[in-house]
């Protein structure tokens, strides 16, 4: 049986259009979020696409913006970074970039990304002079091979 951490996400409607993020299954660990206004995304192009929500996320905890899989892989559009620190409370966007060949248009109401709530660790940040020899080393990409 999986234990689940319990916590309330406080989320505001800007927009009476606007839909609150949820949870398509029950075991899901992203909740969809969905676009509060209509976006034509051409080849190439990135935009930065409102939510029509802001949030309360709990202290010690981040929001973490995703690719929702099937856009991205069947459509081609990517999101870009995404990080929604606790102590913002701003309108949450998501910003993509097409790198397909083709428009792609959202209208108000579309899935377009998706959120994970994660827990943040702040380690102390120690300058020193020589960092612990390891297997691996300093070797980069594709340093282990194929």
């Amino acid at each position: 049986m999986l234990d689940y951490i319990y916590m309330k996400l406080q989320v505001q409607k800007l927009y009476s259009e606007a839909k609150l993020p949820s949870f398509a299954h029950s075991h899901d660990a992203g909740m969809d979020l969905y676009t509060v206004e209509d976006v034509t995304i051409e080849p190439g192009e990135r935009v930065q696409i409102r939510t029509g929500i802001s949030m309360t996320i709990p202290a010690g905890y981040v929001g973490l913006i995703w690719d929702k899989s099937g856009i991205s892989h069947k459509i081609g559009l990517k999101t870009l970074g995404g990080v929604i620190d606790a102590g913002y409370r701003g309108e949450v966007t998501v910003a993509f970039v097409n790198t397909s060949d083709t428009q792609h248009v959202f209208v108000i109401g579309d899935k377009m990304a998706q959120m994970l709530i994660q827990e943040v660790v702040q380690p102390d940040i120690v300058e020193v002079s020589m960092l612990e020899e390891t297997e691996r080393g300093s070797g980069a990409f594709g340093s282990t091979g194929k």
